[in-house]
């Protein structure tokens, strides 16, 4: 039976696999192999496992890292003047430099053994958070260093020697990191680096020893220009095989000191008038030792995937922090701003159309936090999962474009106007920052996150390539056979139930937890299924084809990706304690993936090369049409009402946002307005009572309408002075700064007048 089963059916399928396998390059193989499979991998099984995501340690700061976040941390942000930093110093202040050295925050990851913190993912992502909520520019610079850079290549494949030396140099702030890999030629083709090295005989120190005579032409390198010591990546060629039989030897990262000779650094480039220090680096016919090599001669040729793997745990951590940092400002200030600024003597977060954006910030910050926290626990784990922190990665910082725009309509001109009191200019200018670095969104989404996960998160499909790659063809066909029916049965499960699922909406579908969020695991398994058989289709269909269909990849990689964000919101939740004012944030969060993700899977099939293919997957996995909807506009609502609450609900659901304690703080002012404001709401709703019963006039000046609500006895003396206090505050939060005729003078006090330059 095994014969005749392996002759018609498992050696046929061997031969077309093999036919329309993806060919993989040195590096997307390398790429594929390197880091881990985490949650991501539970959401392609079909079947995620529940018990397992809660069993996830609970994301807590230890006691030592709560102590550097309420005290080095704060005294960090009270120091930054984010306008004076952007608009006059173009850099941060002497006194800032010296104090992020002398506090190592330039060494969060570096163990302890060398003079780092050694703190957590958690941590160092939480740190970034509330920076970039003060000052991208600071914030940028603090999250460099403890992402892929030298410090973390060193950690982890530098020789002892090369530890010793560098490692506590770093964590002082004896010296100043940068890592160069993105030149004009080559981003997210690593591959392509036209930068070279050739081994070769030269002198160092005086003797001649064995090295690599370097040339490199890079761009765009964080914090470049102050950097002490440079961290290269470069294609290294062996022509002469001086250390082997090899001659393309192949990408290989060195550790280079600035003042070496021939080492150009120090220019500036200029992004987006932000002021981190970004720039470029040349080389022409460097000579370095072997030494110099991260991990010396032996981790030549192994720079791509020691590349990839530090990558993947720095991009779940630094880009998605300056998203979240976004969410966390934008709620606390457009949630305030809304309830002071008024039109049509109401505020104007109770109309619907500002309440709908609103609605939609509040959501999805609870989103970005819950995907950062989840993020940053699989890195806690000792996890190095690639396709989640892509996920994290694209996905937060579009989030974070989307309502920045949002908060951005809502504020209107008082976003748009620069100055010492805007709050959201920095952010608005930032985030195109975060969205093209540490590989661009647009290649992110459409290469990577399906590309490579539709692969090495399949329970199957890289133990199939292997087994087709192995040159005992008769072993290999035998492995194949295994594989082959294993995969059939798992895909005809995944089928059967995705498509029951779908008739019943879900309800026959095991769910082993209780209450309000009971229905969306149910959902969230029945959409699992889907996934996992549009990814078989796709790969059957299309084969080595579905790299270069990349808006078919981008969309499955969406569902993945939407799944993955559903997850973190049901997670948080439970971590949280189920907590009754989150619930409505929860459901606006899990709706909106669920309704994306469903949307990404259909619009997916609709444009399948092979039209039957995406014909029979609608049929099978959404029978009686796409029933996910957007969260309700009275959902929206809901959480536009909650964001003009003060209390400790707001608090928790914006706690990275920086609030300063001096009176002029940008963010302080209308945090001090809103909730002045607040707290005279009664006493506006007398005044109220008094315009229907005629007593007091519908319109005209506040100071004419309350001298009318005392005569009337519709308020007190000490009612009316406490309005006034409170509208002192509106008023002055809701202006806009407003300089001297050549800019040389800002003038933020609301009364001031301009003074014109007289023309001649």
């Amino acid at each position: 039976m095994s014969s005749l089963r392996r002759k018609w059916i498992s050696d046929p399928a061997f031969k077309m696999f093999k036919k329309v396998l993806p060919p993989l390059s040195a590096t997307e193989k390398e790429a594929m192999e390197a880091g881990s499979v985490w949650w991501d991998g539970e959401l392609f099984s079909g079947t995620p496992n529940f018990k397992t995501l809660h069993q996830y340690p609970k994301p807590t700061l230890s006691a030592e890292e709560q102590s550097f976040i309420d005290n080095e941390l704060e005294t960090l942000l009270e120091m930054l003047d984010d306008n004076k930093i952007v608009k006059e110093d173009r850099d941060l202040p002497k006194e800032v430099w010296d104090y992020l050295r002398k506090e190592r925050f330039f060494s969060l990851i570096i163990s302890k053994q060398f003079g780092g913190r050694e703190f957590s993912p958690l941590a160092n992502s939480t740190i970034v958070t509330k920076i970039a909520t003060r000052s991208i520019s600071a914030a940028v610079s603090v999250m460099v260093p403890n992402s892929l850079g030298p410090g973390e290549l060193l950690s982890h494949y530098g020789t002892q020697e090369q530890k010793d030396y560098w490692l506590p140099r770093l964590a002082n702030g004896t010296d100043i990191p940068c890592f160069a890999l993105t030149g004009p030629e080559a981003g997210s083709d690593a591959g392509g680096l036209p930068d070279k090295g050739i081994v070769c005989y030269g002198e160092h120190e005086g003797k001649e020893v064995l090295g690599i005579r370097l040339n490199w032409n890079k761009r765009y390198i964080t914090l470049a220009p102050v950097a002490t010591v440079l961290g290269l990546a470069f294609k290294l060629h062996d022509p002469d095989k001086l250390m082997g039989d090899k001659e393309d030897i192949g990408i290989t990262c060195a550790l280079i000191p600035a003042d070496h000779k021939g080492v150009e650094i120090g220019e500036r480039h200029d992004p987006l008038h932000l002021a981190f220090m970004n720039g470029p680096t040349r080389g022409k016919d460097v000579f370095i030792p072997m030494e110099w090599l991260i991990g010396g001669q032996e981790y030549a040729g192994r720079g791509w995937r020691m590349l990839v793997e530090c990558l993947s745990a720095g991009r779940g951590i630094s880009l998605p922090a300056l998203g979240t940092a976004i969410g966390h400002l934008t709620t606390r200030t457009t949630g305030a701003y809304a309830y002071v600024r008024k039109q049509f003597g109401m505020s104007i977060g109770k109309f619907e159309g500002v309440a709908e954006a609103m609605g939609r910030i509040g959501g999805l910050t609870y989103l970005l936090e819950a995907t950062r926290t989840l993020t940053t626990t699989s890195l806690d784990m000792g996890e190095k999962p690639g396709i989640v922190t892509a996920i994290a990665k694209y996905h937060m910082t579009e989030m974070a474009r989307t309502i920045l725009n949002d908060s951005m309509d809502i504020h209107a001109g008082r976003a748009i106007q620069d100055g010492p009191m805007n709050y959201l200019a920095s952010s608005y200018l930032g985030i195109p920052v975060a969205i093209t670095v540490e590989g661009a969104n647009i290649l992110t989404r459409n290469l990577m996150i399906f590309g490579q996960g539709a692969t090495r998160c399949h329970p199957y499909v890289l133990k199939e390539m292997e087994a087709a790659a192995n040159p005992d063809e008769k072993q290999a066909a035998k492995d194949f056979d295994k594989l082959l029916f294993k995969h059939i049965g798992h895909a005809t499960k995944n089928t059967l139930g995705a498509f029951t699922a779908a008739l019943t909406g879900s309800a026959f579908v095991s769910a082993h937890m209780s209450g309000p969020t009971k229905r969306y695991y149910k959902d969230l398994t029945r959409l699992s299924k889907a996934l996992a058989v549009s990814a078989d289709f796709a790969m059957l269909t299309l084969g080595g084809d579905l790299k270069r269909k990349e808006m078919i990849s981008a969309r499955l990689g969406d569902g993945l990706a939407y799944l993955f964000m559903a997850s973190a919101a049901l997670k948080k939740y439970e971590d949280d304690g189920r907590q009754q004012a989150d619930l409505d944030y929860v459901h606006y969060a899990v709706q909106h993936c669920f309704y994306h993700a469903a949307k990404s899977l259909n619009e997916a099939y609709r444009n399948f090369p092979a039209r039957w293919a995406g014909v029979t997957l609608k049929g099978l996995l959404f029978p009686i049409g796409n029933h996910f909807e957007k969260p309700s506009d009275n959902l929206g609502l809901k959480l536009a009402k909650s964001m003009m609450v003060p209390g400790a609900h707001r608090d928790r659901l914006t706690h990275l946002c920086y609030i300063g304690p001096k009176e002029d703080d940008k963010v302080g002012l209308m945090e001090n307005a809103f909730i002045a404001m607040y707290n005279i709401r009664d006493l506006e709703k007398k005044l109220f009572r008094g315009v229907k019963e005629g007593k007091v006039a519908k319109k005209g000046l506040l100071e004419d309408r309350l001298a009318q609500a005392i005569e009337a006895n519709v308020l007190t003396e000490e009612e009316v002075a406490k309005i006034r206090e409170a509208d002192a505050l509106r008023y002055k939060a809701i202006q806009v700064d407003h300089f001297s005729h050549d800019m040389s003078e800002v003038r933020t006090h609301p009364e001031a007048k301009p003074k014109l330059n007289s023309v001649a």
